[in-house]
């Protein structure tokens, strides 16, 4: 395979967003490719892989998959096991400064949170974009094609607007350009500093002030008034929890998602104290709240959903919504367990939350790993589900579906096959197909975007495997570091472990956290 990225060479500094944009050039894609897969995972529920698929790309999408083939003279050959590019559904971007700092203490989530006010209130667009430019780039690195960034981060210290009331989520965009991933911008409405043991919600302070907008109104205005550039990004909605958004405001939050047929994220009973003081506020839990305003739909996403009772559950599984699951934030942050196997069949998705780990594979397993300590049963999701959850569910929160059938648009600017700019075929930011259309991402399959990763099998952590169960080794054994190519929208954007556009992950990483430290 050749080296080096597609596009040309890697971008020199680190030019903040107030210097450029998201150049749309950094998703053209060279020439159609095919790509020979050794062994590939195309979707058997069981999880199974199909040896010698052969997958062709032109204009960074799949245009055909087909399974037990010789390799072709002219196609590019991976060995071990291929998977669909993955969506990490629950990003903070500038909690990735807390890794290793916060971790071997006592304390609980509260304790934590105060450590995490003092990091964002270090941050302005120029930092921001260079911490999460190395982030982006460290999720690629894990074949991470694709993140959902839950994003409240949205003023000056104080609470003061930038010129651009909408800079740090250009930051973000922006960042997500640079590294070869696509992003979804879910923004936050964040109104109240918190609801009390008594039910009361408090006022934003300290650093929580560049989190608020005043109201849901004036949430709403400056949320619609972001314009991601570039075919890399798309917008959705969030709420933050009940504790930070008043009952009588989530109504508001909720018809802003559904009059643009947006993604709409909550923290959703991450703890126990929530729940108690959802209760003392309203006499109903944080689920029943989110039902009455509106906000359970097949739309929206709920984060965590760590302490729900029976009538929470039934909640979830008719209203169709998925739960996205964090499971190393969760377990360092001592949430709990959520109840997964009484959720099911709600579609499940990943999240690296905090970023205690970027491990896709290590948040997948540990789905059903923490299910068994939960339940004193093994087997309740198979490597099927768990690679579902990874991959086309966590697309499919973020707003990245399409239409069975329907002409599919192009990543490449003023490609023939991208339709009009006026396209109803692809969700996020204007109103279009129903919400549980066909993955526009994270499946092998015809019309989907061209994400592939590749985990070789010849290392000695998965040394022994059977290879026609290869996607049991991966999914309950592999690391991070053993993805070795990551293709995104028909480019290349890892070669052999070493990111294209950012080859120096480590350094930029480094450097940007020890800023924030300073």
């Amino acid at each position: 395979m050749t080296t080096g990225a597609d596009s040309g060479s890697a971008p020199g500094g680190s030019a903040g967003p107030a210097d450029r944009g998201p150049d749309p050039g950094r998703f053209r894609v060279a020439h159609d490719r095919r790509v020979w897969c050794e062994w590939a995972w195309t979707g058997a529920g069981d999880g199974a892989p199909e040896h010698g698929v052969l997958v062709e790309v032109a204009d960074g999408r799949i245009t055909s998959v087909t399974a037990g083939t010789r390799a072709p003279g002219d196609a590019e050959v991976l060995t071990g096991l291929t998977l669909p590019g993955f969506a990490n559904a629950h990003s903070h971007a500038f909690h990735r400064a807390l890794r290793g700092r916060t971790h071997a203490g006592g304390g609980s989530f509260w304790t934590w949170r105060e450590t995490m006010y003092r990091v964002a209130d270090r941050l302005d667009p120029d930092a921001y974009h260079r911490l999460a430019r190395a982030v982006y780039a460290e999720m690629a690195l894990a074949g991470i094609t694709c993140v959902g960034e839950f994003h409240y981060l949205h003023h000056a210290p104080g609470g003061v607007r930038y010129d651009d009331p909408n800079a740090m989520g250009h930051a973000l965009t922006a960042a997500a350009a640079d590294a070869g991933i696509r992003i979804t911008l879910l923004d936050v409405c964040y109104l109240s500093g918190g609801l009390d043991a008594d039910g009361v919600h408090q006022p934003l302070a300290g650093p929580q002030a560049r989190f608020g907008d005043g109201d849901v109104d004036g949430w709403a205005g400056r949320a619609a008034a972001f314009r991601p550039g570039g075919g890399h990004a798309r917008t959705g909605a969030a709420a933050h929890s009940v504790r930070a958004v008043p009952a009588g405001q989530l109504p508001g939050v909720a018809a802003f998602a559904a009059e643009r047929d947006l993604p709409l994220h909550v923290h959703l009973s991450e703890q126990p104290a929530e729940n108690a003081a959802c209760l003392a506020a309203y006499g109903r839990t944080p689920t029943a709240v989110l039902a009455d305003a509106g906000a359970l739909t097949e739309r929206t996403s709920l984060v965590h959903a760590t302490h729900l009772d029976d009538a929470d559950v039934a909640a979830l599984r008719t209203a169709g919504a998925t739960v996205c699951l964090c499971p190393t934030t969760e377990r360092d942050l001592a949430d709990g367990l959520p109840r997964t196997g009484d959720l099911l069949p709600t579609p499940l998705s990943l999240g690296t939350d905090q970023h205690v780990l970027t491990d896709m594979f290590e948040e997948a397993r540990a789905v059903e790993l923490h299910e068994r300590l939960r339940t004193h049963r093994r087997g309740t999701l198979g490597t099927g589900a768990l690679l579902r959850a990874a991959t086309a569910h966590g697309h499919a929160s973020l707003g990245w579906t399409r239409e069975l059938g329907a002409t599919v648009p192009s990543m490449i600017p003023g490609s023939g096959a991208s339709g009009d700019s006026g396209d109803p075929v692809l969700r996020g930011g204007e109103p279009q197909e129903p919400p549980r259309g066909v993955p526009d991402a994270g499946v092998l399959a015809p019309g989907a975007r061209a994400d592939l990763v590749n985990v070789p099998l010849e290392g000695a952590g998965l040394a022994g495997a059977d290879p026609a169960r290869c996607a049991d080794a991966v999914v309950f054994a592999a690391a991070s570091a053993d993805v070795r190519h990551v293709m995104a929208d028909g480019r290349w954007i890892v070669r052999d472990g070493v990111h294209a556009l950012v080859p120096d992950t480590a350094r930029e990483l480094d450097t940007a956290i020890k800023e924030l430290h300073a």
